[in-house]
């Protein structure tokens, strides 16, 4: 259960939060993320159910999904909120603006989120600027938890050119991650989930833990993030590619283009371009999560739709070894983190 007294303050927060700058998500994301910024580091993590992925070990198995906090400004923070690893980023190659704003759309009686953002980001070499001056560096712990850096194309960069671009980000930020995770499922770049394919992954896939393995005597881990959309033959054909590669795990699911699961009030949101989180992910996030453990013996990350901890409790039964979570901290905040971190036979 989320403790009580820890989600009811939250939600008072939560109120001012949603009302700040008038509303506009976006706004007040980064005048939280602008705070969180300015704590000081802490290096005390939560341990609860320690477990070794991939060659890391994690304090405990709750970690903050990828497009909270892109450009790494709050990394210190995470660990204060009970977080057992924080993913940063998506960031490219080339540093971009992202898709014209509004571009992102609370579904509040949904418990969701709507959004294109389109990898707004400062870039690869900007983000490891940032993170050397915290100190940050592979496996130091600089920041008390392990640190997942999502990688993802530049929107300029023509598809043919994106094992090059994604290249870039590697060895830019191999150094200061410990996991690489691969985005080719983001919908609100235009032709990127093209490249899970099972000819186009697989090439990326190679060209990638092949340079991983070249730029250390310990290759950084290679996980690869896929849509919940991807369904029939071309699911099974992606994740037999993922198999036939040297790729560490992979981390389920992305956002979605479905429309399932909005409350009537927020039907508005149907028509809006962009991926939908939260809430009206839940199922489908589990049956992809299920889906994917049952066809690969690599680690999944279950994401997508945790808004309580009984749906942590079913992304384990599913098959997950680690969670993440992003729209569900939006609306229940550490609460949600705590309550996933007490689960009763918590794995």
């Amino acid at each position: 259960m989320i403790t009580s007294g820890l989600r009811t303050g939250y939600h008072l927060v939560r109120s001012g939060l949603f009302r700040y700058g008038g509303g506009d998500p976006e706004r007040a994301h980064e005048a939280m993320i602008g705070w969180l910024g300015r704590l000081p580091a802490t290096t005390r993590a939560t341990v609860r159910a320690p477990v070794d992925v991939a060659g890391i070990r994690f304090p405990n198995r709750v970690g903050l999904a990828a497009g909270m906090d892109k450009d790494g400004t709050a990394a210190a923070a995470w660990t204060r909120f009970g977080f057992g690893f924080a993913e940063l980023g998506t960031v490219t190659a080339l540093p971009q603006p992202g898709n014209p704003k509004p571009r992102i759309f609370r579904a509040v009686a949904s418990q969701g989120i709507v959004n294109r953002m389109g990898f707004n980001n400062h870039g690869a070499g900007a983000l490891a600027e940032t993170l050397r001056a915290k100190g940050v560096a592979r496996g130091n712990r600089a920041l008390g938890i392990p640190l997942g850096i999502s990688i993802g194309k530049s929107k300029v960069t023509p598809l043919e050119g994106a094992v090059d671009d994604y290249l870039t980000s590697l060895r830019a930020l191999a150094p200061l991650a410990d996991y690489v995770a691969v985005n080719v499922s983001s919908p609100n770049t235009p032709g990127l989930r093209a490249l899970q394919s099972a000819r186009e992954l697989a090439q990326l896939l190679s060209a990638l833990t092949s340079e991983a393995a070249a730029l250390s005597p310990r290759p950084v881990p290679i996980f690869v993030k896929l849509a919940p959309d991807l369904v029939g033959d071309d699911f099974a054909e992606t994740m037999a590619a993922i198999n036939h590669s040297a790729v560490a795990g992979v981390i389920a699911t992305n956002t979605t283009l479905a429309r399932d699961g909005l409350a009537p009030s927020d039907r508005g949101l149907v028509d809006e371009p962009g991926g939908l989180s939260g809430r009206p992910l839940t199922r489908r996030a589990l049956e992809f999560v299920e889906a994917v453990a049952g066809a690969t013996d690599r680690p999944v990350m279950g994401v997508g739709g945790i808004m309580s901890p009984a749906d942590g409790a079913r992304m384990f039964g599913a098959g997950a070894t680690l969670l993440q979570i992003y729209t569900g901290f939006i609306y229940e905040g550490p609460a949600l983190v705590r309550g996933l971190n007490e689960l009763e036979g918590n794995p």
